[in-house]
Order: structure tokens, then C-alpha cells, then sequence
């Protein structure tokens, strides 16, 4: 054998398994509000995303899937259960731990866009990298790259009021790849397009996946959006109560009336 150290890459069913590794699971997930009266936003989910995937969750307001995408990006804590992410339980980790696996690990798209007004485009791009220590001449291929990636090199250095909605919104997609990151969690990434701007953002996360394997998994309402996914989640008064395969076809029609027998 001419290279016996990667003989598992002619063997089909172990390249398979490398190839879809288990990038994200939580365990019995909780997560219990507590003031006037207790509320269960989330009652023992378990989920599992692998990598490469691209997967929606859908459900009615309240229902609890912004809480578990916060949870996953390390943005809270769960009352119960676990969150492995590669293989690491970050409700383990300390303040600085989490802090450092959220700047570092994980990409984040905002409904609002969040970029810095003040910020040109590749500025808002790398801003994470500035955050993280790296010198800012160091990174201006980076948001070269990134702009590309996105369609924007040719506006570099237009501020967020000089760019559209849909525009900002890529932006802030290529700002939450800086670092490279192992997931990338997108809450109502579309909230705030046109459908022309919508289909465009769910064609990238779609991208994203597809080519460069990242595991990206969006909250969304949209049976639109959830046709570019390979599955959806749904979720229903804290509890997972389906899972529709879509298989990235663009089937919104599927989506909608699968969505809708599950959610009622």
C-alpha cells in the first residue's frame, strides 16, 4: 500500500463516519425561568448535529428555541443536562472558559445585524480577531476572503448606512466566520429582509454547510428557510415533538405542511 497511514480513506464506511462526526449534542436539556412563577422554556431536549449539517429549528413563540440556541452557543447556562460540544461539556467549563469556546469556537448571526456603525464593512469583519488579540494588518486578507465568500469584496469600505439590509446581514455572516468557528447559530437571520434579501441569506447558510462544512443551525419560523436545511427540528412548549428531512431540497410546501401537523 502506497500510503498505509490513510488506508481509511478507501474505505467507505469509515470515511463516512469522519466525514459526519458529532459536532453538537445536548442530553435531557432544561431550562427553567424562575420569578413570579417558574417557566419551563426547555423540558429535556436532546439533539444532535454533526458536521457539515445544516439544521432548522422551528417553532411558535415560546416554544424554546431561541433558549436552546443560546444555550448551545454558551450564552447561558441550562438549569439540567449537557452540552458536548466536540466532545466538550461546556456547562462544565468556568466564565472564561465558555467565554474563550464562544469567541473561538462559535459564530453567531444576530436578526438585527449588530455591525458597528462607525465600522467599514471589512472593519465590522474582523472585529472578532481585533477582540481576540490579533493585530488588525494581520487580518485584512481575512476580510478580503470573507467578502468574497459573501459577494461584498467591491464593498470593503462602506459603512452599514452606505449598504442594504440584505448586505448588512452578509456582512455580518462573514463577521461570524472570522474565527473559524466549529458551529454557527443564526436566530431569525432573516427577521428583518425583503424576500428577495431572505432567500439570498438562506442560500449562503446553505453554502456554508454545503462547501465549507461548517454544522450552521438557524432558528426560523419560515418553512422557506427550513427547505434549504438538511432537517428541521421542531419544538413545541419546551419538548422536541418531530423532525422533518428535508434534505436541502427547497421544498417549502413540504416543510409547511409537515410543520404544521407537528405543531399542533
Amino acid at each position: 500500500m502506497a500510503n498505509p497511514s490513510a488506508w481509511w480513506l478507501n474505505c467507505p464506511y469509515l470515511s463516512r463516519m469522519l466525514a459526519m462526526a458529532t459536532v453538537v449534542q445536548t442530553r435531557d436539556l432544561t431550562k427553567e425561568y424562575r420569578g413570579g412563577e417558574v417557566v419551563h422554556a426547555l423540558r429535556g431536549v436532546n439533539f444532535t448535529a454533526e458536521q457539515g449539517q445544516f439544521i432548522a429549528v422551528m417553532g411558535a413563540s415560546g416554544s424554546g428555541k431561541s433558549t436552546l440556541l443560546h444555550l448551545m452557543g454558551g450564552l447561558d447556562l441550562p438549569t439540567s443536562g449537557q452540552i458536548l460540544v466536540e466532545g466538550r461539556d461546556i456547562t462544565r467549563m468556568s466564565d472564561r472558559e465558555r467565554t474563550l469556546f464562544r469567541r473561538r469556537r462559535v459564530g453567531v448571526i444576530f436578526q438585527a445585524f449588530n455591525l458597528l456603525p462607525t465600522l467599514s464593512a471589512a472593519e465590522n469583519v474582523i472585529l472578532p480577531l481585533l477582540v481576540d488579540g490579533a493585530t488588525r494588518l494581520s487580518f485584512e486578507a481575512k476580510a478580503d476572503e470573507l467578502l468574497s465568500l459573501v459577494d461584498l469584496a467591491h464593498r470593503r469600505t462602506h459603512r452599514p448606512q452606505a449598504l442594504s439590509g440584505g448586505e448588512q446581514q452578509r456582512v455580518a455572516i462573514a463577521r461570524a466566520l472570522a474565527n473559524d468557528p466549529v458551529i454557527v447559530l443564526a436566530d431569525e437571520p432573516t427577521g428583518n429582509l425583503d424576500s428577495r434579501h431572505t432567500d439570498e441569506i438562506w442560500q449562503l447558510l446553505r453554502k456554508l454547510a454545503s462547501e465549507r462544512g461548517c454544522t450552521v443551525i438557524a432558528v426560523t419560523h419560515e418553512a422557506r428557510g427550513a427547505a434549504y436545511a438538511d432537517r428541521a427540528i421542531v419544538l413545541k412548549d419546551g419538548l422536541t415533538v418531530g423532525e422533518i428531512q428535508v434534505d436541502g431540497t427547497g421544498d417549502a410546501a413540504l416543510v409547511a405542511a409537515s410543520y404544521t401537523k407537528l405543531a399542533d
